[in-house]
This record gives C-alpha cells, sequence and structure tokens, in this order.
C-alpha cells in the first residue's frame, strides 16, 4: 500500500506543471518583436532612477539591495499578469523620506512600506478592493499631466535631486553640452520620427491602400521596429562615463551583503505616520484602480483584476522591505511608458528584472556613481512620453460631464501637488453631478402640491 500511495499525487503535480508551462508561455510570448519588448521595458526609467538615486544619495538605500528586489518583482509580474506591468517606487514615500526634516532612516522608510503593503494586501483578500474598483467612476482615475509638467521641468532645467520638491529645480539648462538642451531636443525628435504619437502603423483596412500608401506603412513599419527608448537610454549610459571617467575608477564589483532591518515600533509610528498615511491613498488609486482600467484601454478583453493587483503590491512590501529594498507599487504611469515605447507582454518586464538583477549582483551600490552621471535631459524626455500616453487614455471620456470631472481632477491635483486631493474633489463633484438628475418624487418634501401621489393615481386608473 505504501508503494501505491505516490501515484495519486502524480497526476496533480504533472497537472500544476502543466498549468504553470502553459502560464509561462502564455504570460511571454512574443506579441511584437523583440527589439520592441527590449524597448519597452526601459519605458517607465525616467521615473525609476530620478527616486532610487534620491534615496539612495539622501536616505543611504541599498542600491544593490533594491536592484535585485525589484528585478525578482519584475520577473515575477511579467509572468503572472502577462502585460508590461511595472515596478515603480512609492512616490509618497520616497518624497517624504527626501525632502521633509527630518529625513525618514532606512528603517523608517521600510515601516512605511510595510505599513501600506499591509492595507493593499488586506483590501485585496478581502475583496474591498474590487468593490472600490468597480463603484469608482473613471474620470476621477484619468491622469498623467502631472508626469508631463515634471518632465518639462527636467529638460529645461538643471535638477538636484538631493533636495526638496521646491528647491531641486535649479538653473535652465544650457544649449549645449553632454546634458544640454540640444541633446534632449534631439533625443526628442528621433522618439518622435520612431514612436510617432504612440497608435503603431495599423492601416485601416477599409481604406484602399495605393502605390504611395504602401511605401508610407512600410516605413512607418521599420520605424516602430525600431528600438528607440533603449536606443536612447544606452545612449545615457554611455554618456555617464564621458561625463565623468572617474566612475571607471570608483565601481566596485559584487552585491552587497543582504541583512534583515531591525525596525523598531517608534519606527513604525513615524513611519506610518509620516509616510503611510499619505501613500495609501496614491496606491489605491494609481497603482491599483489606474492601472487596472488602463489594462483594460490598452489590453481589450485582458484587463487586470484589482484583486490581485493589489494582493501583488501587499506581498513584494512585505516581503523586500525587511531586508531594506524601497517600497515599491505598479503604475499606470509605468504602463503607459512601457507601451508606448513597444511593450506588449509580461516578456517585457522580465528583460527589464534581468537587467538590474546583472547590475545588482555585477556592480552593487557602486552603480549609484552611474546613475548621478545620468543626462537628466533625457530622463526628462522618456518621462515625457509616458506621462503623454497615460493622459492620452482620457479619449474614452463620453460626455462632456465626464470630461468635466477628469479636469477638474487634473486641475486640482496639479495645483495642489495631490493626487489624493484632486481625487477627493473630483468624488464629490461627481457625486453632485449626479445629484443633479435624481428623481426626488418619491420624497414629499420635493413633491409638487399638484402633482398626484402613488394612491391618487391608482383612484384615476384603478
Amino acid at each position: 500500500m505504501s508503494g501505491d500511495s505516490p501515484e495519486p499525487t502524480t497526476p496533480l503535480l504533472r497537472h500544476h506543471l502543466d498549468g504553470w508551462r502553459n502560464r509561462l508561455a502564455t504570460s511571454l510570448r512574443l506579441k511584437t518583436t523583440l527589439l520592441s519588448e527590449l524597448s519597452g521595458a526601459v519605458g517607465d526609467l525616467g521615473t525609476y532612477i530620478p527616486i532610487v538615486l534620491a534615496l539612495t544619495l539622501v536616505s543611504h538605500l541599498d542600491l544593490s539591495t533594491t536592484l535585485i528586489f525589484t528585478a525578482l518583482y519584475n520577473i515575477a509580474t511579467g509572468v503572472l499578469f502577462g502585460t508590461p506591468m511595472p515596478v515603480q517606487p512609492m512616490k509618497s514615500i520616497a518624497a517624504v523620506a527626501v525632502s521633509e526634516t527630518p529625513h525618514l532612516t532606512v528603517s523608517q522608510i521600510a515601516a512605511a512600506g510595510i505599513s501600506t503593503a499591509a492595507v493593499l494586501f488586506f483590501l485585496g483578500v478581502t475583496g474591498l478592493m474590487s468593490i472600490l474598483y468597480r463603484f469608482l467612476p473613471l474620470p476621477v482615475v484619468r491622469g498623467g499631466l502631472a508626469f508631463a509638467f515634471s518632465a518639462i521641468k527636467y529638460i529645461r532645467y538643471n535638477q538636484d535631486f538631493t533636495k526638496t520638491t521646491a528647491t531641486k529645480t535649479t538653473d535652465p539648462r544650457p544649449w549645449l553640452g553632454l546634458d544640454g538642451l540640444v541633446l534632449a531636443l534631439v533625443c526628442l525628435l528621433f522618439l518622435i520620427l520612431a514612436t510617432g504619437d504612440g497608435s503603431g502603423n495599423e492601416s485601416d483596412a477599409r481604406l484602399v491602400l495605393t502605390t504611395r500608401r504602401r511605401r508610407v506603412q512600410r516605413r512607418l513599419r521599420i520605424l516602430s521596429s525600431v528600438p528607440s527608448a533603449l536606443i536612447v537610454f544606452l545612449l545615457g549610459l554611455i554618456l555617464c562615463f564621458i561625463r565623468d571617467p572617474t566612475i571607471f575608477s570608483d565601481i566596485k564589483l559584487g552585491p552587497s551583503r543582504f541583512h534583515v532591518l531591525k525596525i523598531t515600533w517608534d519606527d513604525f509610528k513615524v513611519g506610518f505616520v509620516r509616510g503611510a498615511v499619505p501613500q495609501i491613498p496614491l496606491s489605491v488609486l494609481n497603482s491599483v484602480i489606474a492601472v487596472c482600467k488602463l489594462s483594460g484601454d490598452l489590453f481589450p478583453g485582458t484587463e487586470l483584476s484589482a484583486t490581485k493587483v493589489s494582493v501583488s503590491v501587499g506581498v513584494m512590501n512585505l516581503v523586500g522591505c525587511w531586508f531594506g529594498a524601497m517600497p515599491v507599487c505598479h503604475g499606470a504611469g509605468g504602463l503607459a511608458g512601457q507601451y508606448r515605447f513597444g511593450g506588449r507582454s509580461g516578456l517585457s518586464v522580465v528583460f527589464l528584472g534581468l537587467g538590474k538583477l546583472v547590475l545588482g549582483l555585477l556592480f552593487g551600490n557602486s552603480f549609484v556613481r552611474i546613475l548621478s552621471s545620468f543626462p537628466v535631459g533625457i530622463l526628462g524626455v522618456l518621462l515625457l512620453f509616458a506621462g503623454i500616453e497615460l493622459a492620452m487614455a482620457s479619449r474614452d471620456m463620453n460626455s462632456k460631464e465626464e470630461s468635466f470631472v477628469m479636469l477638474v481632477c487634473a486641475a486640482v491635483s496639479l495645483t495642489g501637488s495631490s493626487a489624493a486631493l484632486g481625487f477627493g474633489c473630483g468624488i464629490v463633484l461627481y457625486l453632485v453631478l449626479k445629484l443633479r438628475e435624481m428623481d426626488f418624487s418619491g420624497f414629499p418634501f420635493f413633491r409638487s402640491k399638484s402633482e398626484p401621489t402613488a394612491e391618487d393615481e391608482s383612484l384615476i386608473n384603478p
């Protein structure tokens, strides 16, 4: 009998293995060209690099640990979701850690990430996140202009990411130089020529393609196959070493040693109040709700589950933050950026994860010397396209009312520098507009004296 016991488990194990094999094949199936997926992989680095650099220089974040953990997150999300699901820094926590005095310690940053993750994990496993997703109106989760505005500042002005938000923009960027305005504009022009408006090279099947139009379509196909974002990013890396040749002597090979952080109860109190409280509403909106709605726009028929995305954010940080990795989330801006530059499947972020893993294991914390010399103007160009792509999702507004709510949300968010404030105003405005359309005839207080009651109508029409 004991020899027969493993037999029932063998088909079950084979079933699970077949399931994972099918998931891998589906998630990592090449939907465009390999170069397009590689180009899409670097589509959200305009957000990732400045925040990681600031946290490393100001808060002494362990860059090697962050690179390795975010690499593993990228690979896992690419396999599980099958879309170019981004892994981005938690922006509110990073802003507080860098800009407020006293600066948050690494343990307090981790505590803020763990607290935020616990809330999102709870909302996910209880199904509350799915309820929020179903009932939140679409206009209040559209955005992207904030990214675009930040990108323009990166392009036009020199930046010091170690300073506060109000003072990090310094003097105007010079026209010439290895991080000059001319270089940024050339990169911008190259990306526009290669990617156009981001709609691809599909022709309308209803049109009869003339010989001239066929030539144009052939040229557009060639241009769209160019890994434009990857080329621009590699150019930036090369310029790092040209701008500061001493980088070569400062590089030390090998990752830093992993260790578990000692996080005290005081760290949790400070991290929750200063970091998690402003981050939680932003994560719910941008990391879960907006990502799921945007995925439905970009990949029709494959809209992501709000529950799975919420649990994903929770699990990543409940594991990585204990080792000192940067708190991360998913983000609609990152998804838009990776899609804009060619990412169409999970393979795109798997490539990004493999690249981060190599850098983290090979260069470790010394990689910050390379990032600190990266041309900020080029980062601004990449970020600009991500912001525009995210804002273009707003074209699905079906009525003037929805556009009105969306524009008010955008205006409040930009002037108040708070996505949560814009969301709150948008919800109030949406409810007020719906209040105008409600039928109050069932309430006696609102009924006109000349208006018959239900009892009167039954007498008139027996």
